[in-house]
């Protein structure tokens, strides 16, 4: 089973940008489709981007297309996201996972998730 490990989140200011990692180890880290979802205190996990396994497809929220930039490298067993023109709105704690799907209502994850990383953009 794939350990991921987030890293990257911090305090910013509106407008700003951050980039956060996710490190997979003990698993077939490029056979699955990988994604980053997000939990805001007091609301549900929700999906933000996921990204097939050979990066060749991307996915994106409706709240961060054309602010954020889903990315991997197999051969470091790393996916990011590239957050810019960050929003108050998008403080949460946000979560990596693995062979994550679509089932047409909505994005899960049947793999592995990580422990997750504080994100505050202030305004």
């Amino acid at each position: 089973q794939v350990h991921l490990v987030e890293s990257g989140g911090g305090l910013v200011q509106a407008g700003g940008s951050l980039r956060l990692s996710c490190a997979a180890s003990g698993g077939s880290f490029s056979d699955y489709q990988m994604g980053w979802f997000r939990q805001a205190p007091g609301k549900e996990r929700e999906f933000v981007a996921a990204i097939s396994w050979n990066g060749g497809r991307t996915y994106y929220a409706d709240s961060v297309k054309g602010r954020f930039t889903i990315s991997r490298d197999n051969a470091k067993n790393t996916m990011y996201l590239q957050m810019s023109s960050l929003k108050p709105e998008d403080t949460a704690v946000y979560f990596c996972a693995d062979d994550v799907n679509n089932s047409g209502s909505g994005w899960y994850a049947i793999g592995s998730w990580g422990q997750g990383t504080q994100v505050t953009v202030s305004s």
